[in-house]
């Protein structure tokens, strides 16, 4: 499966603060797209929703999808604008927590899933590239709690 736009996306973003800054030959991009599923999804679909246990994370390959959450403090709705490039859902690669917000696309959107399950059988086969990705979705995941928290978004 051809992965050229993905990597162009996350690598196009890796200056980002709120980046997956995951480093990873062309060799490890291949291979880590033989365990993941692409799939589009329309302009106001929701992709993930709040409560949902789901262990799948996901890569934006195109478009853009806005996170949010219902019934919270004024102006904490929209939590997020996530476009070409960005990984989220990162917390289900570490447990089964419940989803925390709720994720839709606003424009027609390509992303790309990751299973913990299926990462973790490539652990087998390619640790030294899962402990890259894993590295890189911790990190990002510790970003967006400090940015979370500096905005007065509790953390569940």
């Amino acid at each position: 499966m051809d992965i050229t736009t993905l990597v162009r996306a996350v690598e196009a973003l890796h200056d980002d603060d709120d980046a997956f800054k995951v480093r990873l030959s062309a060799a490890q991009w291949q291979r880590l797209a033989a365990a993941m599923d692409r799939r589009g999804i329309a302009a106001g679909d929701l992709l993930v929703r709040r409560g949902d246990v789901e262990r799948r994370a996901y890569l934006v390959e195109s478009g853009q999808l806005q996170v949010f959450v219902t019934g919270g403090p004024p102006r904490s709705h929209r939590l997020a604008k996530l476009g070409a490039g960005a990984m989220l859902g990162e917390p289900a690669l570490f447990g089964t927590a419940p989803r925390m917000a709720n994720v839709e696309a606003v424009t027609a959107t390509v992303v790309w899933s990751l299973c913990a399950r299926r990462l973790h059988e490539l652990a087998g086969e390619a640790p030294a590239l899962v402990l890259e990705v894993l590295r890189a979705a911790g990190a990002l995941m510790a970003a967006r709690i400090c940015a979370n928290q500096e905005r007065g978004i509790p953390t569940v």
